[in-house]
């Protein structure tokens, strides 16, 4: 048997190295600033081929094995000329470079730890801003801290210049805790550096005033946060403390769990079958999905994120992020915890990042999988009997945390025990404020705090599904549930509704529609269910969230025109995985994302083709969001429809939870006293 690492496996840390090498060996005499290496998918085509004869249990020694290829980002600085950005595609059979691309000056690459840290230091030693604190005033016990940010969208004037900023914000330093919250002492100034080299070139002072106010800094007051209050989270800070009434409530899991993981990835829960890597651009990505051995999902990952803020003063039009895109993702996601964010017994998947130098190094514990109850999944009485049957809803949870400065975002792909999947994106962390003057308000925003203001923004997420629904010739199907008029001889009574079906045939965004309940199916239309006579297919339910409001001529719809739509459809093209393009970070308009996708107009009747499913959260802040916000969720659901022939849980065993008691003698004598009535008894 070949030895070969499976095409759906992340890089290991020796291939990591290896591509390292070879790029390195390409730029002899030069300084490379590495900043991702991750495995470049083979051509799909190839790895479903593989995939047929793996699952038919006839791969040998001599099956051919799809390419094994690195994808390899980096910086190239050479004495006496501009830092260069590259892309090279690294073949590790052979150890040599297959594609190798300077990427234009007006695309950027994303941001690493590495620029977090340099533009600290530049903050630090730049006269320019030195200058600018000494017109101000901290409280006494206070320091400067400075969160970097990424640029936003440029102003012309700003040419393709890489840029990048700092928030600035005063921390209390008087109670010795070094987790003291900064957040409640905005700073109003917030620092440009040129990220090539390394200088603060200005200083931008954004208005403090309020809705009547100019849109423009009458100049920094000499105590800008003098009238800010604190806004601790850290337990031991909370000035009345933490609540004393709350007893253990433990997941319990006597016989261990019901996954399996083989072959490092592969995942098998009950009748799902899957394989889960992990990438510094996408965070956790699942392979082909299989429930009961029938093919459901080639690959399922979040593709993008953008964040854009609503208020319309200077410099806040460029107060846009993309947090998969602009972040480097892989910098970001956090280290889960036991206990904390995973429940029960779980199994924990390291990731491979890069340092500056390209070596690999393993991030621990980036996702965990566990399982979770989720309450009734289905039950019925038969009334006659007073029987009850009733089985509960178990899920298999992937799931990874991501922290992009003051946010967090939670990402889990829930599977389900009826062949259903779930996509859930958790909004949390600390609202993003400004300084405001004290007894100002305006209406782009609320204070959560003294001189904190919230600006209001958007979260708009963007899933992407590549369906394989028994099979990789796929159709989507546009429903819609519509009133009829009353007819004497269609619909004597005006009862009646039209089910309209609609098959979307070219590559195109899509919007949703409640009030139609417009719902989208993808239909394998080679295969029909026996009993229904429908084509098989799974059901997208995606939640019918308000798009962008930026105005279609601003900078924040350009570089943003995925979050137009609520779904979209294209044929499938290899390495097309980014929903706002590839590059992101400072970017004036999307390019290579979803709308050129759709713009080619491919056939999508009976093709492979790829969903994407975007959605959002218009976040109006509310003084409950601080100092920490509780979650915000948002899913997305896959459902079988005419997939099967009955409830494919129908299955899953109906027992008690012997761990489950009543809460004291009263109420159990109380549910004695019922039972007992129930039977006649009085």
């Amino acid at each position: 048997m070949d030895t070969h690492p499976h095409p759906l496996s992340a890089l290991s840390l020796d291939e990591t190295n290896q591509a390292r090498d070879v790029v390195r060996s390409l730029h002899n005499g030069c300084v490379l600033d590495f900043r991702q290496i991750f495995l470049l998918e083979p051509p799909k085509s190839e790895v479903v081929d593989f995939l047929e004869l793996e699952h038919a249990g006839k791969v040998t020694s001599s099956t051919p094995w799809p390419a094994r290829m690195a994808h390899v980002r980096y910086d190239v600085l050479e004495p006496g000329k501009a830092p260069a950005y590259h892309e090279s595609d690294i073949d590790l059979r052979t150890s040599k470079r297959i594609k190798h691309e300077i990427v234009a000056t007006k695309h950027q690459p994303g941001l690493t730890i590495f620029e977090f840290e340099k533009l600290v230091q530049a903050v630090n030693k730049s006269p320019l801003f030195q200058e600018k604190m000494k017109k101000i005033k901290l409280p006494e016990g206070f320091e400067l801290v400075v969160e970097p940010w990424p640029y936003g969208g440029p102003d012309d004037a700003d040419g393709h210049t890489r840029l990048f900023q700092g928030l600035c914000f005063g921390r209390d330093k008087r109670s010795g805790n070094a987790d003291s919250n900064f957040y409640p002492y905005p700073i109003p100034l917030i620092p440009i550096m040129d990220a090539r080299t390394g200088e603060i070139i200005r200083v931008d002072e954004p208005a403090t005033g309020g809705v009547n106010d100019p849109y423009t800094s009458q100049g920094t007051a000499e105590q800008p946060i003098d009238h800010c209050l604190p806004g601790e989270y850290v337990p031991e800070l909370l000035a009345n403390g933490l609540r004393k009434d709350l007893k253990p409530l433990e997941v319990h899991q006597p016989e261990g769990a019901s996954f399996t993981i083989s072959q490092g990835n592969v995942v098998e829960w009950q009748k799902w079958r899957m394989r889960l890597t992990f990438n510094p651009r996408e965070g956790a990505v699942l392979h082909d999905i299989r429930y009961d051995g029938r093919s459901v999902c080639y690959r399922l990952s979040m593709s993008e994120m953008t964040v854009p803020y609503a208020d319309p003063r200077y410099p806040f039009q460029r107060k846009q992020a993309f947090d998969f895109g602009d972040g480097s993702l892989g910098n970001t996601v956090n280290n889960l915890e036991l206990g904390c964010d995973c429940l029960g017994v779980i199994k924990y998947f390291d990731g491979v990042l890069t340092d500056a130098d390209g070596s690999a190094v393993v991030t621990k514990n980036v996702i965990c999988l566990h399982e979770q109850d989720n309450g009734i999944n289905w039950k019925h009485t038969n009334w006659r009997t007073n029987r009850a049957v009733v089985a509960r809803r178990r899920e298999l949870v992937f799931q990874f945390i991501i922290t992009l400065a003051n946010y967090e975002y939670i990402f889990a792909f829930k599977f389900d025990q009826a062949a259903g999947i779930t996509m859930e994106a958790r909004a949390t962390g600390i609202v993003s404020v400004v300084n405001i003057d004290a007894g100002k308000k305006v209406p782009w925003g609320t204070i959560v705090s003294p001189g904190a203001l919230a600006q209001n923004h958007q979260h708009i997420f963007c899933l992407r599904i590549d369906p394989a629904v028994d099979g990789h010739k796929n159709t989507l199907v546009q429903e819609e549930s519509l009133p009829l008029r009353r007819d004497k001889d269609t619909n004597p009574y005006g009862n009646a509704y039209e089910v309209r079906k609609t098959i979307i045939s070219t590559s195109t965004g899509l919007d949703l529609n409640p009030f139609t309940n417009r719902v989208f199916k993808v239909q394998n239309h080679s295969k029909r269910n026996p009993i229904s006579g429908n084509y098989i297919g799974y059901k997208v339910v995606t939640p019918a969230t308000q798009m962008l409001l930026a105005d279609e001529h601003s900078i924040q719809y350009n570089r943003a025109r995925f979050a137009k739509h609520g779904l979209w459809v294209t044929k499938h093209k290899d390495d097309e995985h980014y929903a706002a393009g590839r590059y992101t970070f400072q970017s004036r308009h999307e390019v290579g994302g979803l709308f050129d996708a759709a713009a080619r107009k491919d056939n999508t009747k009976d093709e492979d083709i790829v969903l994407w499913s975007v959605f959002g959260l218009t976040h109006n802040p509310r003084v409950e969001d601080w100092p920490v916000m509780p979650v915000e969720m948002m899913s997305v659901h896959m459902i079988p429809q005419d997939f099967f022939t009955e409830n494919p849980s129908i299955d899953v065993p109906s027992k008690k939870d012997n761990a489950s008691r009543y809460e004291s003698d009263c109420c159990k004598q109380q549910e004695i006293l019922r039972g007992v009535e129930s039977m006649g008894v009085k």
